[in-house]
């Protein structure tokens, strides 16, 4: 059979496995609530209700007689809330001048009213059209959103800049204005206890209260069909996945707890992952994997983040667990917004982010609106093949991290880590890593330009560039790209083969396209393309061919596109 046809037959495969993996990976399904229009809210976009409903009995109208102000329009359709007595409901609101006297079709305003609570479809004329309603009137700075179960960003800059990234989303991707944990809407959270700007946006997904808990649940199938060019380029479908929840509450008045666990079902595809054209990194079958991207582990993290509240926003937190990550370069590249529709794991993934699975983790640190600095003991052996289990933690490796985000458009990190025999394929070696980031957003923008240095001891001193970008130019459309530049000396690990052990370095571009079609809630299916080329050294024309070209075809099935 030829490879047109083994491609075609193995894409089918994989969307159809993509459609299965769904029942399994993904959080609970999308469920309309309440859908309210609010600044900065996109159309469909739900927020969770404050409590469960209370049936209110239908109140009959008084007798006909002359009422201080109309509750209904002439036609007794939707309520004008700007003719309401809002005082008198427990919320304050500007109260314009009388219209001429109408027949009642409500009871005289009462107090301790509970405007939420009211069952205004079991009032006759009262057939509410909350997307009629005025909510630019109201002042939401006085509601207690925390009485809600989640918080509100109140700084109005950093909400602007949040609400400009919720317009260009898929429809109910996030809850507009959302802040997850401590953070206030001052940035956006990102893998670990990393930041991201908060022009970025709420963090997408599907959110809901449960009791005096806020969850949140974020996950993916990614049905990829691809084409690595060139002579040690290979042809699959395969299926990428990840489902992820997170439950939020106060502890008192300075306590926050934040719970996360993320899981995917990626040891499926086995231990030797799919093909990357240049991807180095781990062991399948106890054979160094090459030109080829390991799978992710069943359990990606399972960890705890506890905050104390100092004042002024500022905090302490003490995060960990078994499965963690620890404050060692960017946020990882399948949470950052500008590597969002990205099919593929970097080439350079080993040098930025390769430990944001590992099996024991402690971070401690202060953080501020402005900044954080923090620092970690963590395993720094990368996980092993054998990827359905948890490992024993250990403690052997430390690293530092320091973040600044001076506005809601910029996030700026530097750290740095010593990892205990990081690489099986290196053993006796540990590695001295230092990276560098920049990231960028606004408007529907996200960027990072980011710089790592791994600097085994003993051995090679090998640097890593990486910059991307996703443009999300409208909730339908998006289109994004990413060049990386790396030193690799692992390509050739064949001990007989003449270029082992030699440094090359090389470069990545790939630019690409997404279609996003909102399927109910923040469900919703993202289908698109890359095409990648390639500059390396001459020395490696014979192993990948002069010019290899790479293409990639996806289907992207998610709780918050």
């Amino acid at each position: 059979m030829t490879r047109s046809k083994l491609l075609a037959a193995g894409a089918v495969r994989a969307m159809l496995l993509a459609g299965g993996v769904v029942g399994a990976v993904l959080p609970v399904g999308a469920v309309a609530q309440h859908p309210m229009s609010m600044p900065g809210m996109t159309p469909g976009m739900t927020m969770p209700d404050a409590a469960p409903k209370k049936t209110v009995k239908t109140v009959k109208s008084r007798p006909a007689k002359a009422a201080p102000a109309a509750r209904t329009s002439q036609s007794g359709g939707a309520v004008d809330h700007s003719t309401m007595d809002h005082s008198a409901m427990g919320h304050a609101a500007p109260v314009a001048p009388a219209t001429p006297a109408a027949p009642s079709a409500m009871p005289d305003a009462m107090p301790g009213m509970d405007h939420a609570q009211m069952d205004h479809s079991a009032m006759p004329g009262m057939a509410m059209d909350h997307g009629a309603m005025d909510h630019g009137a109201m002042d939401h700075g006085a509601m207690d959103h925390g009485a809600m179960g989640h918080a509100m960003i109140v700084d109005p800059a950093y909400r602007a800049a949040s609400d400009a990234a919720v317009a260009k989303m898929p429809a109910g991707s996030a809850m507009a204005g959302m802040a997850m944990g401590t953070s206030a809407g001052f940035y956006s959270q990102g893998s670990g206890t990393s930041r991201l700007p908060a022009a970025e946006g709420p963090m997408r997904g599907y959110m809901t209260q449960a009791g005096e808990w806020m969850l949140m649940a974020h996950g993916y199938a990614w049905g990829v069909a691809t084409d690595q060019g060139g002579p040690r380029g290979k042809s699959e479908a395969f299926v990428q996945s990840m489902a992820m929840l997170m439950a939020d509450r106060d502890l008192g008045d300075r306590f926050h707890i934040q719970l996360r666990a993320m899981n995917s079902l990626e040891p499926l595809m086995g231990a030797r992952g799919y093909t990357n054209l240049f991807a180095t990194g781990e062991l399948a079958n106890d054979r160094p994997l090459v030109d080829r991207q390991h799978p992710h582990d069943l359990f990606m993290e399972l960890a705890a983040k506890v905050d104390y509240r100092l004042g002024n926003g500022n905090t302490l937190f003490l995060y960990g667990g078994p499965v963690g990550e620890p404050a060692l370069g960017p946020s990882a590249f399948m949470h950052r917004g500008s590597a969002r529709y990205q099919p593929m794991s970097p080439i350079t993934h080993h040098w930025f982010d390769s430990t944001h699975i590992t099996y024991g983790v402690v971070t401690a640190g202060y953080a501020t609106p402005a900044f954080q600095l923090e620092a970690s003991a963590f395993k720094g052996r990368e996980p092993d093949e054998h990827r359905w289990g948890i490992e024993t933690p250990r403690l052997d490796s430390w690293s530092v991290r320091g973040t600044w985000t001076p506005s809601p458009f910029w996030a700026v990190q530097v750290s740095h880590g010593r990892l205990k025999e990081p690489e099986a394929q290196h053993p006796g070696e540990d590695e001295n890593r230092s990276t560098a980031s920049v990231q960028y957003a606004r408007g529907g923008l996200a960027t990072t330009f980011a710089y790592s240095l791994k600097d085994r001891v003993p051995g090679e001193k090998l640097s890593a560039f990486l910059a991307e970008a996703t443009y999300e130019l409208t909730p339908r459309h998006a289109v994004f790209g990413r060049v990386e530049n790396v030193a690799n000396d692992e390509l050739f690990p064949d001990h007989d083969d003449p270029l082992h052990d030699r440094k090359f370095r090389v470069t990545k571009a790939e630019v690409g396209y997404a279609y996003r079609v909102p399927i109910v809630g923040p469900l919703g299916l993202a289908l698109g393309g890359t095409v990648a080329a390639y500059a390396k050294p001459a020395a490696l024309d014979a192993a990948y061919g002069k010019t290899p070209v790479s293409w990639t075809l996806f289907s992207k099935l998610a709780v918050g596109l």
